[in-house]
């Protein structure tokens, strides 16, 4: 074999191996990809039974109820439309009816299941997920706190 075969097989042997490496890095992470969704494009998508995703809202006021062994039932809202959460676990301290909050789960039988919960941080902070939804929406009413 000549010296420039040698290369050009080098060369295109590296290649395949690249190809295959990042095929395999794709594939990995495909099964940690989670979606954000608001109520409203949740219950607009047709999603794989089981398909893990986020959720994001607000928490309507009126709607958190507790049930025994730890179960928390409430409504999230994007203003126009509703979807019920169930998480088993303690909430987080800054969960409260009317904020901002981002589920994490699976949807089935029209509920969604959470495994976690995240809150907001602050007062004047709602995660931009939720603010871009909201504003989709039509029913952002922007006060002279937040920007």
């Amino acid at each position: 074999m000549k010296r420039k075969h040698k290369r050009l097989t080098f060369v295109v042997v590296a290649l395949a191996l690249l190809g295959i490496a990042a095929g395999l890095m794709l594939n990995a992470f495909e099964d940690n990809i989670v979606f954000f969704y608001s109520p409203t494009e949740l219950k607009a998508k047709q999603l794989e039974p089981d398909q893990r995703l986020r959720l994001g809202g607000l928490v309507e006021d009126g709607s958190l109820k507790k049930i025994d062994g730890g179960t928390a039932i409430f409504r999230v809202t994007d203003t126009a439309n509703v979807i019920t959460v169930s998480y088993r676990g303690i909430l987080p301290d800054l969960f409260r009816e009317g904020q901002g909050v981002i589920a994490e789960g699976r949807l089935k039988d029209g509920k969604f299941v959470a495994e976690e919960v995240l809150a907001k941080h602050d007062e004047n902070y709602m995660p931009p997920e939720v603010a871009d939804a909201i504003k989709k929406s039509g029913q952002w009413k922007q006060d002279n706190n937040s920007q």
